[in-house]
């Protein structure tokens, strides 16, 4: 069947099939028919039956003819205002499609956003920030309050988009203060340090007075921003006679860091606490003195202590650098609970910035060694505790061929490096190095190209089968990875410099 045929079919069906024929016809005829069938399909879109009109507005989208006219405008614009939701939502594509920028069609937009239909919203989100235009301001700020991220986070990307418009920054402030629940909170993380300081007032009544725990949540994110010292007093006297654990939480984590005497009292309230514990925790390493060592020692030795809180609590005594920080969280590097894993090594970490005792080094080397595989993600943190640790070094050269994980392989390579430490195997690791050259994964070659330079450079001898090593190395600069390239060209570096000392 020709073209001209099927128009014709669909002209026919349009007049007498029935409701099905008709909408299939009105589709058909708006991706085979031209400028001169827009007319056709304007009768159809104020056809009685729904389906038609949602065949008739696919069908203009698909028509293309946009200089069509007013017409074709207006009746857009009636079916994205139609009381069929499937209408509106393929006359917001049509004339998204069209690229319609009419007044006309804005408005639409603008009332699509305050839709029950959740693609209508959607597609009126998308359509107004594609035009560059918010829309209705007051519609687009309800919209923080949606219960979809899809929807909220669109309109607080346009929010912030257009956030230097002075609508707009009038409405975020009145939603701050009387919008619903849900659209306050955004509201309160989007408002201006200016709006802040105007709506002190009302903010600070809030802060113990707010409707929901969410929302005074947020109120006191915002007030955490203001410099004032009757701010502070006032965010510390909520913490003290705060009573809801997501709120105390909030409080706790935003004025934890100042080590503010006054959070002793409401931190040892609230450690035991699951929600809240793991920021009371944090506090009292912040605050320090013999209470707070107390207390975080009294939960790092209790096993009935959560173990969000007892991670917060490991993590918290590692930064306070108390004498018996090593050996209360060593026990915890075995602790069945991932978290607490990584607490106890965070504290550790927090410890080796100031360098481990004497007696300290084997423990932690030995305890770490042993673990370093645990967590994928914080191997790096691992490599970071035993840097230096010449008391790790004969664990590392077991753990290199026995693991099967390249992200512990490179870490244990890079611990190897003598530019970090040695000891009494140092001058026999260069094989071992020298092998994983060839390794599979980019990481573990440049570790080991790198761990050859510091070698050369750090033991001052030119190794036995130094040709070799020098082919193997230049074999390197055709490698995929930049890294491994840059870190074969310093090991043969390191080599004609020490060939020409």
């Amino acid at each position: 069947m020709t073209t001209d045929h099927q128009i014709a079919f669909f002209l026919r069906e349009l007049e007498t099939g029935d409701t099905w024929r008709r909408a299939a016809a009105a589709k058909g005829l708006g991706k085979l028919g031209g400028t001169e069938h827009a007319a056709v399909l304007l009768r159809a879109a104020a056809d009685p039956a729904p389906e038609v009109r949602e065949g008739a507005a696919v069908g203009l989208g698909r028509l293309g003819v946009p200089p069509a006219g007013a017409a074709v405008v207006q009746a857009l614009c009636a079916l994205m205002d139609d009381v069929d939701p499937w209408v509106r939502r393929q006359a917001s594509l049509a004339s998204v499609r069209l690229g319609l920028r009419d007044r006309e069609v804005v408005d639409g937009y603008a009332r699509l956003l305050g839709d029950p239909d959740y693609h209508l919203r959607i597609n009126a989100l998308e359509a107004l920030r594609e035009l560059g235009v918010p829309g209705d301001v007051p519609a687009l700020v309800r919209l923080l309050g949606d219960p979809a991220h899809g929807i909220w986070g669109r309109a607080r990307a346009m929010i912030f988009e257009f956030g230097k418009d002075p609508d707009i920054q009038a409405e975020v402030a009145r939603a701050a203060l009387w919008g619903a629940d849900g659209a306050r909170v955004h509201a309160l993380l989007m408002l201006s340090d200016e709006h802040t300081d105007r709506l002190l007032p009302a903010l600070l009544k809030d802060l113990t007075d707010g409707p929901s725990a969410e929302v005074r949540c947020a109120v006191a994110f915002r007030l955490a921003r203001v410099k004032h010292p009757e701010t502070r007093d006032a965010l510390f006297a909520a913490l003290a006679a705060e009573r809801d654990p997501a709120v105390a939480r909030q409080l706790l984590f935003l004025l934890g860091r100042s080590g503010d005497q006054r959070l002793l009292g409401p931190a040892s309230r609230w450690l035991s606490e699951e929600r809240a514990g793991p920021s009371a925790a944090a506090a009292l390493g912040a605050v320090g003195g013999k209470t707070a060592t107390r207390l975080l020692r009294t939960l790092l030795t209790d096993p009935a202590t959560a173990p969000p809180t007892l991670a917060a609590a490991a993590r918290a005594y590692g930064e306070m650098g108390r004498w018996d920080a090593v050996w209360l969280l060593l026990p915890l590097l075995g602790h069945a609970a991932a978290e607490v894993y990584e607490g106890a090594l965070r504290g550790l970490d927090a410890m080796a910035d100031t360098g481990f005792r004497p007696w300290e080094r084997a423990a932690v080397a030995r305890g770490l060694v042993a673990r370093l595989g645990v967590a994928p993600t914080l191997v790096g943190v691992a490599e970071r505790v035993l840097t230096g640790l010449a008391e790790a070094l004969p664990g590392m050269r077991e753990l290199v061929d026995r693991t099967t994980s390249p992200m512990v392989r490179a870490a244990a390579l890079s611990l190897l490096d003598p530019h970090n430490a040695t000891d009494a195997g140092t001058p026999h690791d260069l094989p071992l190095l020298v092998r994983h050259l060839d390794d599979g994964n980019m990481w573990v070659r440049q570790a080991a190209a790198e761990a050859i330079a510091h070698w050369v450079e750090e033991t001052g001898t030119l190794p036995a089968g130094e040709e070799r090593l020098r082919e193997r190395l230049a074999a390197l600069d055709s490698d995929p990875s930049d890294c491994v390239r840059e870190a074969a060209a310093e090991a043969l570096r390191a080599l004609d410099d020490c060939r020409n000392t």
